[in-house]
């Protein structure tokens, strides 16, 4: 199989997963700005060679009274350009695509965790470097109401069996 299709596949499969994501982000940093609240912010280590690698966040929280859209990001310590993505079900296929962004609903939450139903996330494309397990990274969340939040993200590696409850 070739390398990239392999690195494609081995992410999708990873994503598809679902309830994986390491207990140890309950107790994780929480980012606030007008009204937002972004809960559990990480990262899947990656293997080295791997092109691109994901951004989860437990939940994005929206306290105020109108609503707002992640539209994007920016992770260049780590990455030439960050998506936003979702995985669909194609065909009884899994699927991943790009997505124009996500609403976060007044006074509402949106889950981008690992295994949510909604199945979205960040990509973190072209990757400058692998993303090794413990190692952390600024990162800049893009929304159209809230404008730029910035956080940081923990790499954690991905343990069968260490997953944390909704």
């Amino acid at each position: 199989m070739r390398p990239k299709l392999f690195a494609a596949l081995s992410l999708a499969a990873a994503l598809a997963l679902g309830h994986q994501g390491p207990a140890a982000l309950a107790h994780g940093k929480e980012f606030r700005k007008a009204g937002l609240e972004i809960e559990h912010i990480y990262a899947s280590a990656t293997a080295p060679g791997q092109p691109h690698g994901a951004v989860f966040i437990k939940q994005v929280k929206n306290k105020a009274a109108t609503s707002d859209r992640l539209v994007g990001g920016r992770a260049a310590a780590v990455a030439k350009s960050v998506e936003v993505h979702q995985m669909v079900m194609d065909q009884s296929v899994m699927r991943m695509r790009e997505i124009p962004g996500v609403d976060i609903p007044a006074k509402g939450r949106v889950s981008m965790d690992r295994g949510a139903k909604e199945g979205y996330h960040l990509m973190l494309m072209n990757l400058t470097r692998p993303l090794a397990d413990g190692d952390r990274f600024p990162m800049i969340l893009i929304f159209q109401q809230a404008g730029e939040v910035e956080v940081e993200v923990e790499v954690v590696k991905v343990r069968a069996g260490h997953g944390h409850k909704h």
